[in-house]
């Protein structure tokens, strides 16, 4: 048995990959998504590899019931017995201090595993549902949790600790833990392959939620999240750093509660709440180039952000090889990349136009050869980093 299941699992959707493990190379069998899970409209949309895209609406009342039709459609597609399945890979948002690498789950350390969840109020609880419904389901198979966070538990103190009374570390766990890390890893892993080289890399996760991470010798040395998803760069619809007052001020003179503030910061700004209401990066950009002002400000202050840190972060590390671009901005939008390398020219970073506009989803250096920072667009796959996790601490030590 060498087949993965990989889940990843939001409040009301799970989102899966199935991978053979069986020959030298992973293969990707199937892929979909469960949506509106718990919702009017539920649905499950199927491929298998080489087919097209299929897609069920069909009542899902809970994650069980969304795994179950999940099961089988695979029992059609890629599984002849849900024995197959080796074991099952989880995204999950949160490690704490607790892991620093991926871990096979256990009634030990689920309570662990559970209680980080906690330190993210939007998304925490629902990383849980898909562990629940596979336990319930199929309570013998290997389950393996993949934390965003654990990548990032090789900052340096300097780097974690907020300046804040150290009671509020010590005993109540605030610090940088930083998010994104499956992708950063991938990404940095592959680079290695492009650019044996380089040493000092500058990792630019940039999607509807974004990231910044500066990697030096593979290991992450500081990044633009913090103790939650809402701090360093603008995104889509969260704000980025803001002057810590601001939320107090927003409670004491415009009689908002906490989470109304907390709903307002991660859902309301960004760049939904400059440009007035378009958090899709493709629907600023059209409008930024037209001349519309709201976007064109938007868009500024979100290229400004992304710079400000990779200036940073090249500062931090005393210099930098290597600036990847990744996820569905930094791998898609051209014009985002041109916009930010030009403006690091300083870094000594050349961009070749041709080879910038000619991405086509592959991993491409967009940077001239005698540039002396090398930019790079590599596309992310944080289900694999996944799926080999799991195969390497479920599945492979039983070989």
């Amino acid at each position: 048995m060498s087949k993965i299941l990989v889940l990843n699992s939001g409040s009301s959707s799970l989102k899966y990959r199935l991978f053979d493990y069986s020959d030298t190379a992973s293969r990707l069998l199937a892929k979909g998504l469960a949506e509106r899970i718990g919702l009017d409209g539920a649905n499950v949309s199927y491929q298998a590899s080489g087919q097209d895209k299929q897609q069920v609406f069909i009542a899902l009342p809970d994650h069980e019931a969304a795994l179950g039709q999940i099961f089988r459609f695979l029992l059609d597609n890629g599984l002849s017995s849900l024995n197959e399945l080796a074991a099952v890979g989880h995204r999950l948002g949160h490690g704490g201090e607790y892991f620093r690498d991926s871990v096979v789950i256990t009634d030990d350390n689920l309570p662990q595993i559970s209680s980080a969840q906690e330190l993210l109020p939007l998304h925490g609880k629902a990383f849980m549902l898909g562990i629940a419904a596979v336990k319930k389901l199929l309570p013998a198979l290997p389950q393996v949790a993949v934390f965003d966070t654990s990548f990032h538990q090789t900052m340096p103190q300097e780097a974690y600790l907020y300046a804040l009374p150290f009671e509020q570390y010590s005993k109540y766990h605030i610090r940088r833990y930083g998010f994104h890390g499956t992708s950063h890893r991938f990404v940095s892993a592959e680079l290695t392959k492009l650019q044996p080289s380089a040493r000092k890399v500058i990792s630019c996760h940039l999607g509807s939620g974004g990231s910044i991470t500066a990697i030096k010798d593979g290991k992450s040395v500081d990044t633009s999240l913090g103790f939650t998803g809402t701090a360093g760069i603008v995104m889509g619809t969260r704000c980025g750093d803001i002057d810590a007052f601001i939320p107090l001020y927003i409670m004491q003179t415009q009689n908002k509660t906490a989470h109304e503030v907390h709903m307002m910061m991660n859902k309301e700004s960004g760049l939904f709440g400059l440009s007035g209401g378009h958090s899709d990066r493709r629907e600023v950009e059209a409008l930024y180039l037209k001349g519309d002002p709201q976007a064109k400000a938007a868009y500024e202050v979100y290229v400004h952000s992304i710079i400000k840190y990779i200036g940073a972060y090249a500062a931090v590390m005393n210099g930098v090889d290597a600036v990847i671009f990744t996820a569905g901005i930094g791998e898609n939008s051209s014009l985002l990349r041109q916009i930010v390398c030009e403006r690091l020219a300083y870094l000594g970073i050349e961009l070749d136009l041709a080879a910038n506009t000619a991405v086509n989803g592959q991993s491409a250096e967009i940077s001239v050869p005698s540039s002396r920072v090398k930019v790079w667009v590599i596309p992310t796959d944080e289900e694999k980093v996944i799926a080999d996790d799991t195969y390497r601490l479920a599945v492979k030590p039983a070989n």
